[in-house]
């Protein structure tokens, strides 16, 4: 029974934590997009951007 004096407390001190670290995520944008990454990796898109075909040397004549 004594037991409890100590766990009721830390119990709820520990559900607070929980609370104010998933309300800064929340805050921060971390649940924004859950989806789009997972979508990007498998996208089939495979020429490099413009940019860096611009700054890629030459291969030659073949």
């Amino acid at each position: 029974m004594e037991s409890l004096y100590l766990l009721i407390p830390l119990s709820i001190v520990l559900v607070f934590v929980i609370a104010v670290i998933f309300w800064w995520s929340v805050r921060n944008g971390q649940f924004d997009d859950l989806e789009g990454p997972g979508y990007r990796v498998v996208s089939d898109d495979d020429t490099p951007p413009a940019e860096a075909r611009s700054k890629a040397p030459d291969p030659g004549p073949r």
